[in-house]
């Protein structure tokens, strides 16, 4: 396996503040699975997966899967006088963002959809030349004026991790934007309600984090929600069988590694730091996966 990379110490503290400013700010996935998973995205909004049906191929098969690179991006804008030094790793000046699409477009890169990651990953259904997955966190709304439009450009589509406490609000996405990059064929994915770290749920934390926040976006979209993104990228063991029980099929970390007995529920991406010319992404590109 090539060397992440980023060192051990980047990656802490990717870990301790990523999506900071939201935490802030808001009070803020050798046996397959039989059938397709993009066809099981038409059962109703808020009818669960059968877990039970679901054939999940082992782990060490899953592992033994090249890795698809997987890109994260939260603020598209340009950096502001006060923003910090670890803040501008996070937030994507709008330059930078429109050399990184044109890279990956020059390049040969195809973007895929969560439905086809998973299907690669768990049946080992085929994948496009270069595949990539691009990914926005947190629902701010420069991803919906800016990354989306210039995603357009190239045919580009993207997974938006939308964290619902934030609809509507100053500088955030409304419903009826998320509802409209899905329309369009965005992925939307579950974030939380309001960014909480899952390591540190209790009692009913599990039904204000996950259950209504995923209700509100099934109901936004009229799709089933499969797939999730922890916050700050941090994750335990116990919190796995919770997301499997509702219905989720994978679920994305940072930079860490993957867990090798649920590499479907510890996805490996990497943040697509604002510091990063085209040159710099496509070189941390073939050397994290």
């Amino acid at each position: 396996m090539k060397n992440y990379f980023l060192t051990l110490t980047a990656a802490a503290i990717i870990l301790t503040a990523g999506c900071q400013s939201k935490s802030q700010t808001t009070s803020k996935d050798a046996d397959q699975q039989e059938g397709s998973a993009t066809a099981a995205t038409a059962e109703a909004p808020g009818k669960p997966v059968d877990v039970t049906k679901v054939k999940v191929a082992d782990a060490k098969t899953i592992l033994a899967r090249k890795q698809v690179p997987i890109l994260c991006y939260h603020q598209i804008r340009d950096w502001k006088p006060k923003d910090s030094q670890t803040a501008k790793d996070y937030i994507t000046p709008i330059a930078t963002f429109k050399g990184h699409m044109k890279m990956l477009a020059d390049s040969g890169y195809h973007t895929i959809l969560l439905d086809q990651l998973y299907d690669y990953l768990n049946n080992g259904t085929p994948l496009p030349s270069k595949p990539i997955v691009l990914t926005f966190d947190d629902t701010d709304l420069d991803q919906y004026t800016i990354a989306a439009p210039e995603m357009k450009k190239y045919g580009f589509k993207g997974a938006f991790f939308v964290m619902t406490v934030s609809l509507g609000r100053p500088n955030y996405m409304s419903k009826a934007q998320v509802k409209d990059l899905s329309v369009q064929g965005q992925d939307i994915g579950s974030h939380t309600w309001d960014h909480h770290n899952v390591k540190k749920y209790q009692g009913k934390d599990w039904e204000t984090q996950i259950d209504k926040p995923t209700k509100t976006l099934e109901e936004i979209t009229g799709k089933k929600i499969y797939h999730f993104a922890y916050p700050f990228g941090l994750w335990n063991p116990e919190a796995i069988p919770e997301l499997k029980k509702r219905g989720f099929k994978s679920a994305f970390i940072l930079s860490t590694k993957r867990d090798e007995n649920d590499p479907l529920f510890t996805i490996r991406r990497i943040i697509a730091s604002g510091y990063w010319t085209p040159k710099t992404l496509s070189n941390s590109i073939k050397n994290s996966f």
